[in-house]
């Protein structure tokens, strides 16, 4: 008999990593760093945005970062993710 294989799909994969993006963020919402995590947060929440609106906006600017990373093999540039925060609900550019 042969061993099962594990197959996993694009949506089990797209899961989760939108699901361990959530959990960076609400981490870093909680820790208070970087501070533009929970000044967006709490910015976002009093213009009346729902929390799972604004954690999913939150983590797409996350995961920008992080395609840029490995893109351009490069460190994490806290600079440009704060203010990318900061300029929620507006998204960042896609890069091409």
């Amino acid at each position: 008999m042969s061993e099962p294989t594990d197959i996993v799909n694009d949506d089990d994969e797209e899961q989760f990593a939108e699901t361990t993006l959530i959990q960076a963020i609400e981490n870093q919402i909680e820790s208070g760093n970087p501070p533009a995590a929970k000044a967006t947060f709490n910015k976002l929440t009093l213009v009346g945005m729902e929390r799972e609106d604004i954690l999913n906006l939150m983590a797409h600017v996350l995961a920008v970062e992080i395609d840029a990373i490995l893109e351009e093999d490069r460190p994490f540039n806290t600079e440009w993710y704060e203010a990318a925060l900061r300029a929620l609900p507006e998204l960042p550019p896609e890069k091409q």
